[in-house]
């Protein structure tokens, strides 16, 4: 089963790592790739560019678990970086192999927010990621409906159906995020134990997030 974990990763810290072994190692995938995204629809830009963040990923998984990759297709690509979009492509290479896409508890919240979100359960099984002092979340209606019909309660079930089922996978609580990390920096502090020591290296070799800016969390 490959497994798909996007995002911007401005940096990439260990609580994208920690959540990633977690739930590789929970639904047993054989490989989990990192998509850098290149243009988020949903959230401010990045403060670092592409080929920034895609080495930060490089440096971070240089020693990382085995299975885990990076797949740079959606910063090859032009426009907004629509999940429904990276999907498509994937699901044209893998046939029917099982794809899971991976998200956290409030990304799954705000699905019905997103590009063609519907088309999401044609092409990917979804995880969603949730740590143990998440509040409750109403969710829209339609996503409830989706929800009471395509849930399976044992992430090994996943393996069963190349796309259309959705888990619950509790996962760490670690209250790390990279602007939480942007932020620390931007005020001269320093963020080491929050981020690989290569990742954190190169970011104050580069400059990087030493201006404070309007933050949104990830």
């Amino acid at each position: 089963m490959l497994g798909i974990f996007g995002g911007t990763f401005d940096p990439v810290h260990f609580g994208h790592l920690r959540t990633a072994l977690e739930v590789k190692e929970s639904i047993g995938f054989t490989e989990l790739r990192f998509i850098p995204c290149h243009i988020p629809p949903h959230r401010n830009q990045p403060q670092a560019n592409s080929e920034q963040r895609l080495m930060m990923l490089k440096l971070a998984l240089l020693d990382a678990e085995t299975g885990f990759s990076i797949d740079r297709r959606e910063l090859d690509r032009e426009g907004p970086s629509y999940m429904v979009d990276t999907l498509a492509s994937l699901r044209e290479e893998v046939a029917d192999r099982p794809i899971c896409l991976i998200l956290g508890y409030d990304a799954f919240a705000s699905l019905p927010k997103w590009h063609c979100w519907r088309e999401l359960f044609n092409l990917a099984n979804l995880a969603i990621m949730r740590r143990p002092d998440s509040p409750d979340i109403a969710f829209d209606n339609e996503l409830s409906e989706i929800l009471l019909k395509r849930r399976v309660e044992k992430p090994t079930d996943l393996h069963d159906n190349p796309f259309g089922k959705i888990v619950f996978l509790n996962v760490s609580q670690l209250a790390i995020s990279a602007s939480l990390i942007r932020n620390i920096i931007a005020h001269g502090k320093s963020a080491r134990y929050l981020l690989p020591d290569s990742v954190l290296d190169m970011i104050q070799t580069s400059g990087l997030y030493r201006t404070v800016k309007a933050e949104q969390s990830n």
